[in-house]
């Protein structure tokens, strides 16, 4: 019977089903509940994209912060300089940071441990470095203000999408992306190509000893990993109005390592909860005080005693323990 729930549960599409709830916000929920709305979706296509290194491929990435500015500025510059629609200038986004990740990865797989998550941290330190000086281009330190909103006229087409504001759309809009994002994220983790990465993490020395071309796992992964952090930086620029070398900047990386710790690397859900419950205590105790990063630090301390395998892994336990529990009264 337990088992029986168990598979039941597991095929149920849960992407689906927290696309349904998550698009109810712009309707059931004030403007600035789909603000905050759509910085979380936003935040946890960015938090999954590096869990295909951290949690799937078992890579420590420190400047996966770099590919997210990449697509912001490429979609920027693309939608802003040349009028480009957003119908091309996100697959570009996802493109620019693929192919930087490409670049990049080329040289920091060759590394490993620590030496690879310094090496991932100086070249995101580079890509910040252009973006702050190469005025001509990114605007240097004053970025690029006011990114054009798509446009979302076709969804005057559309029964109830109609009736929204701009910032309702938006975030129609971005829930889309980020949702097929998602699937297309979990098709990979559960592809052959994802198993490989999931051996290679238990032990890559042995993965190249039966014959498995690590680095050149490492180096796909990598990329893919950059394509979807470049969508994510792509609709953070529109969302924020503007693109800016503050997204490069180093502490980005670890906001977004601290989300996906936080939700749980070992599993898939595990970085939307890390980035919904980041997003959220932020906002919750910036409204309190000034004094927030050390809050926030204390509170994402205790989390991490409690629940040392994420949130989502210390609820997972915790219901496997009740369910035990209720098992052996049933047979008592």
């Amino acid at each position: 019977m337990k088992k029986s729930a168990t598979a039941l549960l597991r095929r149920i599409p849960w992407v689906l089903v927290v696309f349904v709830a998550a698009l109810t916000v712009p309707w059931l929920g004030t403007r600035y509940d789909t603000f905050l709305a759509t910085q979380i979706a936003i935040s946890a296509l960015f938090a999954m994209s590096l869990n295909l290194l951290l949690g799937t491929t078992g890579l420590v990435s420190f400047g996966h912060v770099a590919y997210f500015g990449i697509g912001s500025y490429v979609c920027g510059i693309l939608m802003k300089t040349y009028g480009m629609p957003f119908s091309i200038a996100l697959p570009a986004a996802a493109a620019g940071s693929a192919l930087g990740a490409l670049v990049f990865g080329f040289f920091c797989v060759r590394l490993t441990k620590i030496y690879f998550a310094m090496l991932t941290l100086a070249f995101s330190q580079i890509v910040w470095a252009i973006c702050f000086k190469w005025n001509d281009v990114t605007g240097g330190d004053q970025g690029l203000p006011d990114v054009p909103y798509p446009n979302l006229d076709w969804m005057s087409q559309v029964p109830f999408l109609s009736d929204l504001r701009i910032g309702g759309q938006f975030y129609v809009l971005t829930l889309i992306v980020v949702m097929l994002s998602l699937v297309a994220i979990k098709r990979i983790i559960a592809s052959p190509f994802g198993l490989m990465l999931t051996t290679i993490r238990e032990n890559p020395n042995r993965s190249a000893s039966i014959g498995l071309n690590v680095r050149s796992y490492e180096l796909a992964a990598f990329v893919i990993a950059g394509g979807f952090a470049g969508i994510a930086g792509a609709l953070f620029g529109i969302f924020n109005r503007g693109v800016f070398a503050d997204y490069v900047y180093w502490p980005k990386s670890a906001e977004v390592m601290i989300m996906t710790i936080l939700g749980g690397i070992d599993h898939f859900w595990g970085p939307v909860v890390g980035a919904a419950t980041l997003v959220l205590l932020n906002q919750e105790i910036t409204s309190y005080t000034e004094y927030w990063p050390l809050v926030l630090g204390i509170i994402l301390l205790i989390l991490l005693f409690v629940f040392p395998g994420g949130i989502v892994g210390g609820l997972t336990t915790g219901f496997a323990w009740l369910r035990r529990k209720a098992g052996g009264r049933a047979d008592a």
